[in-house]
């Protein structure tokens, strides 16, 4: 298969809007204390890695010379200097693991508090977000992309500010030491400063394309094992392998440029520094032979080089975090930025005491712009009573029931319900007044107890057993190994399409909503079964407003409204009777099937 050679543009700081970073720094003032309590440990590891080379250059040009003029003294001076030196380590030390551990804990929480914005956010998309957008590529965003800035939260502020420190305190000590050698260093920083940023161009871009890449693999991933037995029906093991290997290509290729543009900069880096120590020796050593410096001053000085390369890598390191760190924030600040939310309004009602009474007024709708699905659709259901949707595939009667709950708004026209416009109600109460029972039943990979408690979490064990008794699944369940605590597996996949479909009628039992929603809930089933289930069905419309759609017209003779859908919007109303009587579209619908 070809491989997927889809160009990234190249990711700059420039490109990264500020409101980007505005947000992102954000997301650090919740645990504001841990991150200042972060940066001051941060300063003590800074200032004892500048205090060291000091204490040493101190030691061997002014005590360690008076040696032989008061040894005693100086001996317990020396002692004194060194247990100061262990005492200054150990602190480093205990402020390296506050570090390490606490500066981690702050970049899990940053972390934590993002998974939970983007997991909201997500929950709030109508069904059009889930549409445009694959479950491996929304998974991506919200696990493996803020991975990467937790660990940029967590050790970019630090590693800048240690770094500045360090690096503020070298060059001012060695100033002191001999200026000479604070220029040659202060020459070559600009040198390092582009090297860092030239390769950090490259780097950002390529941690672009790893992060799509890595998207690419998830939902390949998602895809692939959600239809294993779709795979494996048709015997195409071989196929879904040849394309996983695409994938898995890119990614390696994604990879590998990455770490080819990684190991550029750090080699660079390398060369630069360490040419460093051999031109400050050889300097130093220049100095010496003319007596215009000491072996103490050349020892302090290389520390201070020491001193001075160490922000260095920390910089460097801290441009691979930035890529890292940012290209996934970018590719997170993208969900938050997409709304395609049900928006509701202020001074929005909660509906109580539902009748059931609805009424559609020149509804039109599009999916897409200029996709049209409904035109001027107009249905008025009385509270009770039960409608059925027939008509051909694609006719837009699954959207008509979507529109009620506001899973899509409408662009037009109105949808009240009990005489009051959807729009002006809050949609927590609209949707909890709606039960729907679909054809593709979903079931969550937990237990039977678990699934039927779905329709009103936090019901009680009699209300769940009497909720699958109405459905008629009570006496299959209590055949199960462990009852209701039997585990049904991933999509209910140890269950008969039947006893699924029953499962779903007893969550919808127990929620108990005044309006019903039967979406071709019994066409994938066979007919001893479908006759089961009906029973189930009148059970649970009777006293509520029913919304049936239907192929098996045979379903729906007792409906008290049937609605004939074709071409966007009804084209035939009447009972079972009166439009076989007419011998209009609905006649043909019948006649079809009689003689099929």
């Amino acid at each position: 298969m070809a491989k997927n050679k889809r160009a990234q543009k190249p990711l700059k700081l420039k490109d990264i809007p500020k409101g980007d970073i505005s947000y992102f720094v954000s997301y650090f003032k919740p645990h504001l204390k841990l991150f200042l309590a972060d940066l001051m440990f941060a300063v003590i590891v800074a200032v004892i890695d500048v205090a060291f080379p000091v204490i040493s250059r101190t030691t061997l040009n002014t005590l360690l010379p008076r040696f032989s003029e008061n040894p005693s003294q100086v001996a317990k001076i020396f002692v004194l200097v060194i247990a100061g030196c262990l005492v200054l380590y150990g602190l480093r030390t205990l402020a390296y693991w506050f570090i390490t551990y606490f500066g981690h804990v702050f970049g899990v929480a940053v972390e934590k508090d993002m998974r939970a914005d983007i997991f909201r956010h997500i929950q709030k998309q109508s069904y059009s977000f889930f549409d445009k957008n694959r479950t491996g590529m929304i998974m991506s965003r919200a696990t493996t992309d803020l991975f990467d800035i937790s660990e940029l939260a967590h050790h970019g502020p630090e590693d800048l500010l240690i770094s500045f420190l360090t690096l503020l305190g070298a060059f001012g000590v060695m100033l002191s030491i001999r200026w000479e050698l604070a220029v040659i260093v202060f020459i070559s920083l600009p040198i390092m400063i582009f090297v860092t940023y030239n390769g950090r161009k490259r780097v950002m871009n390529s941690s672009a394309g790893v992060k799509m890449r890595t998207a690419e693999i998830n939902t390949e991933l998602e895809s692939s094992i959600s239809g294993i037995r779709v795979t494996k029906v048709f015997t195409n093991e071989k196929y879904e392998m040849e394309k996983f290997s695409s994938s898995n290509q890119a990614f390696f290729d994604a990879k590998k440029e990455n770490y080819k543009a990684m190991a550029g900069m750090h080699s660079k880096m390398e060369f630069t520094t360490h040419i460093l120590n051999v031109v400050v020796l050889a300097v130093g050593g220049w100095f010496i032979m003319h007596d215009r410096m000491t072996v103490g001053d050349l020892v302090a000085a290389n520390l201070f080089v020491s001193a001075f390369l160490q922000p260095i890598r920390r910089l460097t390191n801290f441009v691979e975090q930035f890529s890292n760190g940012m290209a996934g924030f970018m590719r997170f600040s993208e969900v938050m930025r997409t709304h395609e939310e049900i928006y509701e309004k202020s001074d929005a009602v909660e509906i109580t005491d539902c009748k059931g009474e609805i009424s559609f007024e020149n509804v039109n709708f599009e999916y897409n712009e200029g996709m049209e699905v409904l035109k001027d659709f107009n249905l008025k259901v009385p509270a009770g009573k039960t409608v059925a949707l027939v008509g051909p595939s694609g006719g837009g009667k699954t959207t008509v029931c979507h529109l009620l709950p506001r899973f899509y708004d409408y662009t037009e026209g109105k949808i009240t319900l009990d005489g009051t416009d959807i729009k002006d109600l809050t949609i927590e109460s609209l949707r909890r007044q709606i039960g729907f029972v679909q054809q593709d039943v979903f079931l969550f990979a937990g237990t039977v107890r678990e699934n039927i408690a779905y329709g009103k979490p936090g019901a009680t064990d009699e209300e769940i057993e009497t909720a699958a008794k109405r459905a008629e699944i009570y006496d299959d369940i209590m055949k199960m190994p462990n009852g209701f605590d039997t585990v049904v597996g991933e999509r209910g996949i140890k269950l008969s399409g039947g006893q699924k479909q029953r499962v779903s009628i007893a969550r919808v039992f127990l929620k108990n909503p005044p309006i019903l929603v039967l979406d071709e809930a019994t066409s994938a089933l066979d007919t001893v079964t479908e006759i089961k289930i009906q029973d189930a069905f009148d059970e649970l419309s009777k006293g509520r407003t029913t919304f049936v759609i239907a192929h098996r017209l045979s379903t729906i003779r007792n409906a008290d409204i049937i609605a004939v859908v074709e071409n966007n919007k009804i084209v035939e109303t009447g009972t079972h009777e009166e439009l076989l009587a007419r011998k209009g579209e609905y006649y043909k619908l019948h006649t079809a099937q009689s003689i099929s």
